[in-house]
């Protein structure tokens, strides 16, 4: 087995009530403890931080509880599941509470991936149930103070595109090809939110430095006159990403003069 895969439906430390009250919950509001002074001397005039929570409220779930367990839990034992996912979700709400207002901070990140690429990992009506009301108390913080917040989140999203423009996010990343692609995207959230990212992390990896570059300009020529769209990967760049076909997409942002 491969040291990079890691199962959703492993090491679980919740499946029930009593494994539930025995379990010890971390104290977010320890996360404010100084670990940030001092940190804007480092950072460029004008550049701030993107404050991201330790995983989402979906993803901090299936952590403790597992997939199949968490899929079993919801019709087995509904009022524990909407315990597990209370106290996961008070938590990053106390975690974005501390951090929010930190001067070096500029906006807010809520990541938590939600799905396959053909659907949700829970019901769209579960996901409402347990999942968004978390969100959109992040969003309210991030805007209390004064700063925007970005989704990022993986996987299909086409049955809860209307649920994702009402949490008010300002942004949403991550995109694939083979679920939508950003240049569908983009008209769907225009004007709702913007757009970040999108040149599909399997596109990046196979095509050449030029098919790179001449997608990443197109989506620029796309875009730049309706605004609401930053040019980047549809994911994160690990390793396996060419250097020249990353430095291709970027190129296309230098030389765009649109």
């Amino acid at each position: 087995v491969s040291k990079s895969t890691l199962s959703l439906n492993g090491q679980a430390l919740i499946c029930d009530e009593e494994s539930y009250e025995r379990f010890r919950w971390p104290d977010p509001r320890k996360c404010g403890d100084g670990r940030f002074d001092g940190i804007g001397q480092y950072l460029p005039e004008g550049m701030k931080l993107m404050l991201m929570g330790p995983g989402g409220v979906l993803e901090n779930v299936i952590d403790l509880v597992g997939y199949e367990n968490l899929c079993i839990l919801l019709e087995d034992e509904p009022e524990l599941t909407g315990e597990i996912f209370d106290r996961v979700g008070e938590r990053l709400v106390w975690y974005y509470e501390e951090l929010a207002e930190l001067e070096e901070i500029g906006f807010l990140c809520s990541n938590d991936d939600w799905g396959f690429n053909t659907q949700t990992f829970l019901s769209p009506d579960a996901m409402r149930r347990y999942v968004f009301p978390w969100h959109r108390k992040i969003v309210e913080i991030a805007h209390r103070a004064g700063k925007p917040c970005m989704l990022h989140s993986c996987g299909y999203f086409g049955e809860i595109i209307d649920d994702i423009v009402d949490l008010q996010f300002d942004a949403r990343h991550s995109y694939e090809d083979n679920i939508i692609p950003v240049e569908e995207a983009y008209p769907m959230l225009r004007g709702h939110m913007a757009v970040l990212g999108g040149i599909d992390m399997n596109y990046l990896v196979t095509r050449t430095p030029e098919e790179v570059y001449d997608r990443a300009r197109k989506l620029l020529e796309q875009t730049w006159e309706r605004g609401g769209y930053a040019l980047g990967s549809g994911n994160s760049i690990p390793e396996y990403v060419p250097y020249e076909n990353y430095l291709a997409m970027t190129r296309a942002a230098l030389d765009f003069k649109g």
